[in-house]
């Protein structure tokens, strides 16, 4: 069976998981805890660590069962197919999750102006800045080799 992302209401992760475990579906939801400050306290809560999306474990076939669930809006979708987590991803997630050593995490997307290394591909290692970001493609600039690089999704 593949994990499979799906993206939910704003706030309504938490919700979601559960309502997807009470009816059978295997759901993950990973949560980190953060000091909120009100203007009278603070207070620990948990938080989802991505905004909006939990993971489910189910079959290609019952891929649709998820919508039963109030609060589920649609798959996140890669490459036009339903985006597939691997089971050792997942691992990796929960297993960090766990580390004692975990003090403040946060995801955040690639946007125009980071600087990034690349880590694949025949540009690997090198240091570039992204220039544009949009639904099919990256534009990064490669300043040590003095050329601008597209990346193309399909």
């Amino acid at each position: 069976m593949n994990w499979y992302v799906i993206y939910t209401k704003p706030k309504w992760e938490k919700k979601v998981a559960e309502k997807l475990n009470e009816i059978g579906i295997e759901s993950y939801c990973p949560v980190i805890t953060q000091i909120k400050q009100w203007s009278d306290r603070k207070k620990k809560v948990e938080v989802p660590l991505f905004n909006s999306y939990v993971f489910v474990q189910l079959l290609e076939s019952e891929r649709n069962s998820v919508f039963q669930v109030s609060g589920v809006v649609r798959y996140l979708f890669w490459l036009g197919k339903p985006a597939i987590v691997r089971e050792e991803e997942i691992n990796i997630i929960k297993k960090s999750l766990a580390s004692p050593n975990l003090s403040d995490v946060s995801v955040t997307s690639i946007q125009v102006g980071d600087r990034i290394t690349l880590e694949t591909g025949a540009f690997s290692n090198q240091d570039a800045i992204v220039k544009e970001v949009s639904k099919t493609h990256y534009i990064l600039v490669l300043e040590s080799l003095g050329c601008v690089l597209k990346i193309k999704y399909k």
